[in-house]
């Protein structure tokens, strides 16, 4: 089991650059989870390509509803104090932390791209590169 963040699970929605790596880590850790915030933070990107006509309406809840299945039961609330002890001894904000948290809680690492979140906290998180060529 590894947690994401809601960049890794977009890439795999979203074409890119990533999209590839992101493909290849669900294949080595089939296993995602994260905290509860994924959910605003992807309906928020799927809102942003909404707006920008990239997606429409249909196609936006279809990617919502494949996103949810794949992160269904395996999905965290994280304790409020500890979200704000990280961010209290980081620059990351408390939306980052929330990852950390899980984490940090579970014991599994953190996937991400987010530089800061990787030198911040280097004993769970790796890097979206690092994981798959490991």
């Amino acid at each position: 089991m590894i947690v994401v963040d809601t960049n890794i699970i977009g890439y795999l929605f979203f074409s890119s650059e990533r999209s590839e790596m992101a493909e290849r880590t669900l294949r080595k850790d089939r296993d995602w989870t994260a905290p509860v915030l994924w959910r605003s933070e992807f309906r928020n990107v799927l809102a942003l390509y909404m707006r920008k006509g990239i997606v429409n309406l249909p196609q936006a809840q279809q990617m919502m509803t494949a996103a949810m299945e794949l992160m269904g039961g395996r999905e965290y609330e994280v304790s409020s104090y500890e979200v704000l002890r990280l961010t209290s001894e980081s620059h990351c904000s408390a939306y980052d932390c929330e990852f950390v948290a899980v984490a940090s809680e579970l014991k599994i690492p953190l996937i991400t791209v987010d530089k800061q979140v990787l030198r911040t906290f280097p004993a769970v998180a790796v890097s979206l590169h690092e994981f798959v060529v490991k």
